[in-house]
This record gives structure tokens, C-alpha cells and sequence, in this order.
């Protein structure tokens, strides 16, 4: 099967063959560019997409990541990258196995059909020119043909003709034999020249268009194989790349199965668990005695031996209910006015309206009213010193429950080793910088490093002291914090094992607004607490610590539980500011309570608050 015989007279038609050959060629190029395309904008669209919902550095994110159900979802994204990875290789290797190296191949063909198609043209337009100077002998011996037969036959008419001389037939002869003379040579030449048409015809068929087809048929069929090569190169890139992309997945999988409930729980009591203990049952109240139940009646100032019913707050031992609250501020918490405070005097003179109309006089509220609210107020604040402080975050930690701030503490005291260290490492470098220059002055002047490491021995002695000082608020926590029996363990829920130490229930550590926490081992739960009883906890508190001074603009007298009475001109102690409900809490010696902020021009002492 040869194009050279089978198609001998088809030359056109192979050359339109060809080039639909090297169409269909640069068609599929152009299909493998396109998939490159695709690959690496998908590519892209995936690490865009893992890298949205990646977390971002030091944000809430970041912490929430320590669950086992985020470390799966960050481990997929991580894997997604991955995936994405192998989508780029794709499109790489299709590029430079097939995009690039067809590319060339295209450029190459081209050149090499020009080259057999012009050697092609040109053995057509040699066998035509020989055609030509054929049928041009040919009619040149045609023409003297005819030529020397007119001349016999003239030479023929003028032999007969008796009238003609001799002269003019003898003329007429001559001409007769140059005529077949040139007829013979026409002749002659003519065979000659056809000759070498027909030989050079038979080449032509024989053997230049045969080799020149051969070799376009040779040449179409590499291409034929080329493009075959090139798509089974094309599944080969999609084949290497799978037992990457199924150990993407196969990682998907094992983060999924990595997820552990459980651990997930108890993280959540980690990060959220105060340490407190529930509040217990509240007793129940018998409104059927005659007896009124209010607050001045059964206030907690009432003396141990009135022999009022005791109140019941959910326990059964008689221990302390709220160690960590000063008696006088647990006082003035469930005695505080809840009113507006009255306006000051319409009146120039402040003795005018001694104790107006507006004064903050009120219904007297139950007791256990009081202390209902103070327990629904509870879940909103951690701990009493919030209410001393106006909420704002002391420094060291000790607005939040026990177990919260240890971690804290810890994670504070982590944070300032990392800068020790780090300071350190500096100074060493400073310190051999330094060594470099006395050894060799040309270098530097070893006197310029002396103020730098003066400074960073002085940061590290500040760290250090401000470490220690944490170190002790640790220490102070952790040995405030016993190891949890198993009793305690079943009762507030499991720990995780690298976790020895817990917090204690409510009953167990306590904080009280001066920073410390005081412990109380109970083995009950309810706590059952008579009036009385909170005269004899309270009374080596200390007081709380005055922020500033206040001076009195107008007379005030308190009548009601939690307020104080002042006179015009009396200058006090402030120890609470006001929260925004109008009260001012202040102090005279021994005796705290509330007056109206408008009554009072108050100078807050700013370290005081601060601090």
C-alpha cells in the first residue's frame, strides 16, 4: 500500500489531505492549552477557597481551632491546597509534555510538507516544459513535412511542364531537397525529444512521485502516531496525579474519623467552666404566719439573738453563703436604693429641702426578693470585684473564675518567658558583636553597643520582674486549687488527663473583692445560713479602699435601707462611683451607703481607680 502508486495522479488531494492533518493537529494543541487553562484556574479557585476560610492570625478563629471537629475542617483545607497542588502539576505537564513539544512537532511538519510538495511542483513543472518542447518538435516536424511535400509536388509540376526552362526546374528540385532535408532533421529531432519525454515521463510516474508521495505518507503517518502519543500522554498526566489526589483524600478521611466528640465536650468545660457551684434550693417561705417578712425586719444587721426564723438559702451546714463579699458591700448590695436618686434642691440654700420630698424612700422589699435578684443578677458577672471595679479587667485576671485565670496566668507567664528568651538571645548577639569588635576595632566601636545592651538588660529585668510577678499570682492559684477527688470529678464532670488540677465548686473556692481566694471545704451541698450568722463571717474584713473624696453640696438624710445621711459641707470617703444609676457609694469611719451623686461634688483619686 503505497500513496506513490495507489495515487499517483492525486497530488492535489494529498496536499489538501495534509494540511487538514496539521488543522486537526493544532485543533487538539489548542484542546490541551484550554484544559492547562482550566486546571489552573481551578486550581487557583480552590486555594482562594482555603485560604477564605482558613482563620486568621491572633483572632477568635484561631482559638476555636483547638476543637477536634476544626482541626479536621483545617486539616481538609490544608488537604485542598494539596489537591490544588496536583491540579497545577496537571497543567504543567500538559503543557510541557504536550503543548510545547506539539507545538514544535507543528512547526517542524509544516516545514517538511513544504519540502516534499515543492519538490513535488517541481517534477510536475519538469515533466511539463519536456511536454512542451515534445509537442513543439512535434509540430516543427509537422510543419517541414508538409513543407517538403508541397515542394515535390510544385518541383513534380514544373518537370512536366514543357514550357518551363531548365533552370527553373533544376531551382524547383533543389528547393524540393531542402524541404525533406529539413523534414528529415524535424524528424530526427522530433524522435530525439520524444525520446526523452517518455523517459523522463516514466521517471516522473516511476519514481520522483512515488518517493515524493512516500515520503508525505510517511511523514502523515508519524503525524497520525504523534497525536496518538500525545493523548495517551494526556491520561498519563491525569493517572500520576492520582495516587496524590487519593491521598488527599485518603488524609480528608482519616481528619474526619480523627473527630472525637467527646474531647470537643470537654473542651467546652475548659474553656467556659468557672469553678463556682450552682446555687441550692431556696426554702420555702411561710407568709401564713403573721409575721411580715421585710427587709428592716429581717434584715442581715439583726442581732443573733432576736430569735428570728432562720433563712434557708439551699444547704444544709452552716457554713459561709457568700465568703467572698464583704459584709458591708453584701449589705449595701441587697439593701441599695432601687430608685432614682432625688434631684438636688430647686433651692439655693441647701437646708431649705433638708430631706425633700424626693428623698429615696421606698416600700421595703422582702428579703428573699433581694436575694432572688442578687441570685438572677449572678450569671452576668464572674465575680464580686467586677461590681467593685465597674467591670473593667484587672491585671491580674482576677475578675474571672478560678480555673480561667490560672490558665490565663500561665498562658501570661508563657508569653513573658518567650520575650525573656528572645531578649536574651539578643543579648548574646550583642555581647559577641561586641567581643568581635575589641578583637578587631576596624570593624566597629565595641563603646556604640554598650547603651543597646544596657537597654536589653534592662528589658530583661523588667520582664523578669514582671514575670515573677505573675509567677506568684500563679502560685497563689495553683496552690489554692487542690487535685479534684473522684467524688468531685463525678459531680462537676471529667477533665481531660493532662489537666490535674481543676477548679473547685463555689462552696470550695471563693474570691473575695480584695484579689485572694479563700477556700472552704464542704462536703454538703446546700448551705443553710441564719441571719445573724453573717455578723461574726464579716467582721475582720477589711473595708473596701477609697478611689477618692467627695464633698457634700447639699443635706441629705438616708431613711432607707443602703443609704447614708450626709450633711452640707461634710467632706467623705468615695469607695464605688456611680454606674450610671445615680448613686455615689461613700464612707464615714466605720459606716458605708449610698447618696444621690447630684448631692455630692466627688474627686476621684486617679492611681486609686486605676489601679
Amino acid at each position: 500500500m503505497s500513496w506513490g502508486i495507489e495515487l499517483w495522479d492525486q497530488f492535489d488531494n494529498l496536499e489538501k489531505h495534509t494540511q487538514w492533518g496539521i488543522d486537526i493537529l493544532e485543533k487538539y494543541i489548542k484542546f490541551v492549552k484550554e484544559r492547562t487553562e482550566i486546571e489552573l484556574s481551578y486550581a487557583k479557585q480552590l486555594r482562594n477557597l482555603a485560604k477564605k476560610y482558613q482563620p486568621k492570625k491572633n483572632s477568635k478563629e484561631e482559638e476555636e481551632y483547638r476543637y477536634t471537629a476544626c482541626k479536621a475542617f483545617l486539616a481538609t483545607l490544608n488537604e485542598m491546597n494539596d489537591y490544588a497542588g496536583q491540579h497545577e502539576v496537571i497543567s504543567e505537564n500538559m503543557t510541557s509534555h504536550i503543548t510545547v513539544e506539539l507545538a514544535r512537532y507543528v512547526q517542524e511538519l509544516k516545514q517538511e510538507r513544504k519540502s516534499y510538495f515543492h519538490d513535488g511542483r517541481k517534477a510536475q513543472q519538469h515533466i511539463e516544459i519536456c511536454w512542451k518542447q515534445l509537442e513543439s518538435s512535434k509540430r516543427r516536424f509537422e510543419r517541414d513535412c508538409k513543407e517538403a511535400d508541397r515542394a515535390q509536388q510544385y518541383f513534380e509540376k514544373m518537370d512536366a511542364d514543357i514550357n518551363v526552362t531548365k533552370a527553373d526546374v533544376e531551382k524547383a528540385r533543389q528547393q524540393a531537397q531542402v524541404r525533406h532535408q529539413m523534414a528529415e532533421d524535424s524528424r530526427a529531432d522530433y524522435s530525439s525529444i520524444l525520446q526523452k519525454f517518455n523517459h523522463e515521463q516514466h521517471e516522473y510516474y516511476h519514481t520522483h512521485i512515488p518517493n515524493i508521495f512516500q515520503k508525505i505518507q510517511e511523514m502523515e503517518e508519524r503525524r497520525i502516531l504523534r497525536i496518538g502519543e500525545s493523548m495517551k500522554t494526556y491520561a498519563e498526566v491525569d493517572r500520576q496525579v492520582i495516587p496524590i489526589i487519593g491521598k488527599c483524600l485518603d488524609e480528608i478521611v482519616k481528619a474526619a474519623e480523627s473527630i472525637d466528640q467527646k474531647n470537643d465536650s470537654q473542651l467546652v468545660i475548659e474553656a467556659y467552666k468557672s469553678g463556682f457551684e450552682p446555687p441550692g434550693d431556696i426554702e420555702f417561705e411561710d407568709y401564713t404566719q403573721p409575721m411580715k417578712r421585710t427587709v428592716s425586719d429581717n434584715s442581715l444587721s439583726n442581732s443573733r439573738g432576736e430569735g428570728k426564723p432562720e433563712l434557708k438559702f439551699g444547704g444544709k451546714s452552716k457554713g459561709k453563703l457568700w465568703p467572698f463579699i464583704k459584709k458591708n458591700k453584701l449589705m449595701s448590695l441587697l439593701t441599695s436604693p432601687h430608685q432614682p436618686p432625688p434631684p438636688p434642691p430647686a433651692s439655693a440654700l441647701p437646708t431649705a429641702v433638708p430631706n425633700g420630698p424626693q428623698s429615696p424612700k421606698q416600700q421595703k422589699e422582702p428579703l428573699s426578693h433581694r436575694f432572688n435578684e442578687f441570685m438572677t443578677s449572678k450569671p452576668k458577672i464572674h465575680c464580686f470585684r467586677s461590681l467593685k471595679r465597674g467591670g473593667a479587667a484587672p491585671e491580674d485576671f482576677s475578675n474571672l473564675p478560678p480555673e480561667q485565670r490560672r490558665k490565663k496566668l500561665q498562658q501570661k507567664v508563657d508569653e513573658l518567658n518567650k520575650e525573656i528568651q528572645k531578649e536574651m538571645d539578643q543579648r548574646d548577639a550583642i555581647t559577641k558583636m561586641k567581643d568581635v569588635y575589641l578583637k578587631n576595632p576596624q570593624m566597629g566601636d565595641p563603646a556604640s553597643l554598650d547603651h543597646k545592651l544596657t537597654e536589653v538588660s534592662q528589658n530583661i529585668e523588667k520582664l523578669r520582674l514582671e514575670a515573677q510577678k505573675f509567677e506568684a499570682w500563679l502560685a497563689e492559684v495553683e496552690g489554692r486549687l487542690p487535685a479534684r477527688s473522684d467524688q468531685a470529678r463525678r459531680q462537676s464532670g471529667m477533665y481531660e488527663a493532662q489537666n490535674p488540677t481543676t477548679v473547685n465548686n463555689c462552696a470550695q473556692d471563693r474570691e473575695s473583692p480584695d484579689g485572694s481566694y479563700t477556700e472552704e471545704q464542704s462536703q454538703e451541698s446546700e448551705v443553710k445560713v441564719l441571719a445573724t450568722d453573717f455578723d461574726d463571717e464579716f467582721d475582720d474584713e477589711e473595708p473596701l479602699p477609697a478611689i477618692g473624696t467627695c464633698k457634700a453640696l447639699y443635706t441629705f438624710e438616708g431613711q432607707n435601707e443602703g443609704t447614708i445621711s450626709v450633711a452640707e459641707g461634710e467632706t467623705l470617703y468615695v469607695i464605688e462611683e456611680d454606674k450610671g444609676d445615680g448613686w455615689t457609694r461613700i464612707r464615714r469611719n466605720e459606716e458605708e451607703g449610698y447618696v444621690p451623686t447630684s448631692y455630692v461634688e466627688v474627686y476621684l483619686d486617679k492611681n486609686a481607680k486605676d489601679s
